[in-house]
C-alpha cells in the first residue's frame, strides 16, 4: 500500500532512494528506545548511593523508584491518542526535550522529595516516547518483511539497553556521583533532537478523535490505582490498602470503557477504540506479550539475586553473564523477522511460546544450582522471547490501521509495563513466600537479626556477614536451599503458564493470514 495522505504516513514504500531514509529514520528511533530501557534498570543499582546521599525516609525511598512507573503507566494510553492527534514525531520531540530537562534537574536533586518529584515528571516525558516510536515505525515499514526486521529492531534494544542498564550502572557509580545514572539521557537524547526533523517523517490520524479531558481523567485515575496496588502488594502483601486502590482501578478502568462505548454509539469518535479487543488477532498478540513479560520479569528477578547473592558476584558481573540471553534475543528476532514468511504467524508466536515453557520447566527440574544453568536457560528463554513478541508485536501493529497507530502501540505499551510489575509480584511473592516457609534461622541470633534472615535472601547474607563462624554457614546453607526451593516453585508456575499461552495465543492468532497486510479501516 502507498498512502498519498501526506499527514499519515510521509515515506513512499516502493521508492528505492527512500530505502535508506526509513532505515536511517529507525536509527534514529533507537535513541529513546536505549534509553528507557537502560533508565529501566540502571536506577536499582544507584538506590544505595541515593539513600547514602539524601537520606530518604523508607517511604520517600520507594516512592524514589515507584513515581516513574506509576505516572508512565497512567499516561501511556492518552499519549498514545494524543500522538495520533497532533503528530507522533512533534509528541517524540517534546518528550524528548522534556526528558532530558528533567533528567539534568533530577541528577543535581538537593532532596529527596524533589527526586520523587523528578522521577514523577520524567513518567510523564518518558509516556511520550515509547508509543510515538512504535507507531512511528508502523507507518515508515508498509511492506511486511521490512516491518518485522525493523520492529524486531526496536525490541532488540529494549533487550540491549536491559543488558546495559547494570553494566553502565556498575561503570557510573563506581567512577562518578548518583547523579550521573540521570545525566546518561542528556547525551543520548541530544541526536535525537536534532536528527529526528531531519530524518524522521511526520505521522498523524487525519481524523483525530476529539480532546476528552473525562475519558483521560478516567484511564490515569484507572492505570494508576491498578499499578500502586499491584507495586504496594510486592512490597506489603495483599493488605486493605493493595485490594482497594487494585478493585477502585479496575472500576475506573471499567468507566473509561464504557464511556468509549457510549460515544461510539453517540457517534463521537472515543479517545480510544476499544473494539479492537474484538480482534483476537491483536488481543492473542497483547495478551502474549503481557505474560511474556510476566515471567521474563520474573526469571530476571530470581536469576539477579542468585548471580549476586548466592553466587557473591558484584552486579556489574553478574549483568554481564545475562549478556547471552540478550544476544539471543536479539539473534532470534532478526533471524525469525525474514523466516517467519515461511509459517503461519500463529505457529510461530506459540513455538516461541513453547520454548520458555520448556526451559521453565527444565529449570524447575534441575533448580538454580549454578551459574551455568542460570546461563543457559536464559538463552532459551531469549530465543522464545525475541521469536514471540517479534511476531505478536507485528500482529498487533498489522491488525490496526495506520491512524490508530499510536493507540495500539500505546496499548502494548501498557502491556509491557503491567506485565513487569505483574513478574515482580507474583514470580517474586512465590518466590518470597517459598523462602520464607522453607529458611531456618539458628538458635540463638538475635531477634532482629533472626527477622532480617528471615525476611529475605538478602537478608540472610547480610547476617550471616555479621555474626560469622558456624552460624553463618547453617544461616546460608538453609538460606540458599530455601531460595532454591522457591526458584523451583516459581519456575514450575512459569513453564505451565507459558504452555497454556502457548496454547491459548496459536487458537487467537490462527485466524490471521499467513502473510500479515496493513489494516485500512
Amino acid at each position: 500500500m502507498t498512502n498519498h495522505n501526506p499527514h499519515t504516513t510521509a515515506l513512499p514504500i516502493h521508492a528505492p532512494d527512500q530505502k535508506t531514509k526509513r532505515w536511517a529514520a529507525l536509527g534514529v528511533l533507537m535513541l529513546p528506545v536505549l534509553l528507557v530501557s537502560i533508565d529501566n534498570t540502571v536506577l536499582a543499582f544507584a538506590v544505595p548511593a541515593i539513600a547514602k546521599a539524601l537520606s530518604p525516609s523508607s517511604a520517600e525511598q520507594l516512592w524514589i523508584v515507584d513515581a516513574y512507573p506509576l505516572v508512565l503507566s497512567a499516561l501511556l494510553v492518552p499519549m498514545g491518542a494524543i500522538g495520533d492527534r497532533i503528530g507522533r514525531r512533534k509528541l517524540l520531540l517534546i518528550g524528548s526535550t522534556g526528558f532530558a530537562a528533567i533528567s539534568a534537574l533530577a541528577a543535581f536533586a538537593p532532596s529527596a522529595l524533589m527526586l520523587v518529584v523528578a522521577r514523577a515528571l520524567l513518567g510523564i516525558f518518558g509516556a511520550m516516547l515509547m508509543p510515538a516510536t512504535l507507531s512511528i515505525i508502523r507507518n515508515i515499514f508498509v511492506d511486511a518483511t521490512e516491518r518485522r526486521i525493523a520492529i524486531a529492531v526496536w525490541a532488540s534494544g529494549f533487550s540491549a539497553g536491559a543488558a546495559l542498564g547494570p553494566i553502565v550502572g556498575g561503570f557510573l557509580l563506581e567512577h562518578f556521583d548518583w547523579g550521573s545514572v540521570f545525566l546518561l539521557a542528556v547525551p543520548i537524547l541530544i541526536p535525537l533532537l536534532i536528527l529526528a526533523p531531519i530524518m524522521v517523517p511526520e505521522s498523524k490520524d487525519p481524523n483525530p478523535s476529539p480532546v476528552d479531558p473525562l475519558s483521560i481523567l478516567l484511564i490515569m485515575t484507572g492505570m494508576t490505582g491498578i499499578t500502586f496496588g499491584l507495586t504496594h502488594t510486592s512490597e506489603t502483601g495483599f493488605d486493605a490498602v493493595a485490594i482497594s486502590t487494585i478493585l477502585a482501578g479496575l472500576c475506573f478502568i471499567v468507566l473509561f470503557v464504557l464511556r468509549q462505548l457510549n460515544r461510539e454509539k453517540n457517534d463521537i469518535q472515543p479517545m480510544l477504540d476499544v473494539r479492537l479487543f474484538r480482534n483476537t488477532v491483536f488481543t492473542g498478540a497483547i495478551t502474549a506479550n503481557l505474560i511474556s513479560m510476566t515471567v521474563d520479569v520474573g526469571f530476571i528477578y530470581f536469576a539477579s539475586q542468585h548471580l549476586q547473592l548466592v553466587s557473591g558476584l558484584p552486579p556489574m558481573y553478574a549483568g554481564m553473564l545475562l549478556i547471552p540471553g540478550t544476544l539471543a534475543t536479539i539473534i532470534a528476532g532478526l533471524v525469525i523477522a525474514r523466516v517467519a514468511v515461511h509459517f503461519h504467524p500463529a505457529q510461530v508466536v506459540s513455538f516461541g511460546l513453547a520454548l520458555n515453557a520448556a526451559a521453565f520447566a527444565v529449570l524447575a527440574f534441575l533448580g538454580a544450582h549454578s551459574d551455568v544453568v542460570i546461563i543457559l536457560i536464559f538463552i532459551v528463554l531469549g530465543t522464545g522471547i525475541g521469536i514471540a513478541q517479534t511476531i505478536s508485536n507485528d500482529l498487533m501493529l498489522s491488525s490496526v490501521p495506520p491512524r490508530k497507530a499510536g493507540a495500539a502501540s500505546a496499548i502494548s505499551e501498557t502491556s509491557y509495563e503491567t506485565g513487569a510489575v505483574l513478574g515482580a509480584v507474583i514470580i517474586g511473592g512465590m518466590l518470597t513466600a517459598v523462602y520464607r516457609a522453607n529458611v531456618v534461622v539458628p538458635a540463638g541470633l538475635d531477634e532482629t537479626l533472626a527477622d532480617n534472615a528471615h525476611e529475605t535472601l538478602g537478608g540472610a547474607v547480610t547476617v550471616a556477614s555479621h555474626v560469622g563462624g558456624e552460624q553463618a554457614n547453617q544461616l546460608l546453607s538453609s538460606a540458599f536451599a530455601a531460595f532454591d526451593s522457591g526458584v523451583v516453585l516459581s519456575s514450575a508456575f512459569s513453564a505451565v503458564l507459558m504452555g497454556v499461552m502457548a496454547v491459548i495465543s496459536y487458537l487467537m492468532i490462527r485466524k490471521a493470514p499467513r502473510e500479515m497486510k496493513p489494516a485500512e479501516h
